[in-house]
């Protein structure tokens, strides 16, 4: 009964704590120190998690959420039928500029890791022509120049290779362009 009567006072001083309106962090720490210091059973523990992932997720704002705003971009729409669009999507979803830096920092970053990915292609195609093939892809020479040179099937693959990373390159510069104009 002891601890019920002090689970009882924490919850007492957590309330007055919202009255005071103390910042979330400060009331999210009070109520760690209640869940530390009460003796919880499995199944309580696990309501409370849901109850607060619920919360959380209903605070929070997904990049799935946010597919609505892409339809925005669609030329065939007026400037007034995209206005009303924008207002209700607002008033749906609250955003905020965290949320928005957080989806900007998503998008730059996966534009940045593409490109990444472009130039180590380009060195990879790169590396695959200058360096000696091995012998099960030399005898497959497509083009001779003399007797012991030619374009080689691991020439074409390595070239291949080499255009798909110029074109991922280019294709993310130009999506990183288009989102710093935009944002």
């Amino acid at each position: 009964m002891g601890s019920e009567k002090s689970i009882k006072r924490e919850i007492k001083k957590f309330q007055e704590l919202d009255e005071a309106q103390v910042s979330a962090e400060r009331k999210l720490d009070e109520l760690i120190h209640l869940l530390d210091n009460s003796m919880l059973d499995s199944d309580s523990i696990e309501k409370l998690h849901i109850k607060f992932n619920a919360a959380m997720e209903r605070k929070s704002v997904s990049l799935k959420d946010l597919d609505e705003f892409k339809k925005l971009d669609d030329n065939s729409l007026s400037r007034l039928e995209k206005a009303d669009d924008l207002e209700k999507l607002l008033s749906k979803y609250k955003l905020d500029s965290n949320d928005s830096t957080k989806i900007i920092a998503t998008d730059k970053g996966s534009g940045i890791s593409l490109m990444i990915l472009a130039v180590l292609l380009i060195l990879l195609g790169f590396a695959m022509v200058i360096m000696p093939a091995p012998p099960y892809f030399e005898m497959f020479t497509i083009f001779y120049f003399s007797q012991n040179d030619g374009v080689t099937l691991m020439d074409l693959i390595a070239l291949v290779i080499i255009f798909t990373g110029v074109y991922l390159f280019f294709n993310s510069l130009n999506n990183l362009k288009r989102t710093r104009q935009n944002g």
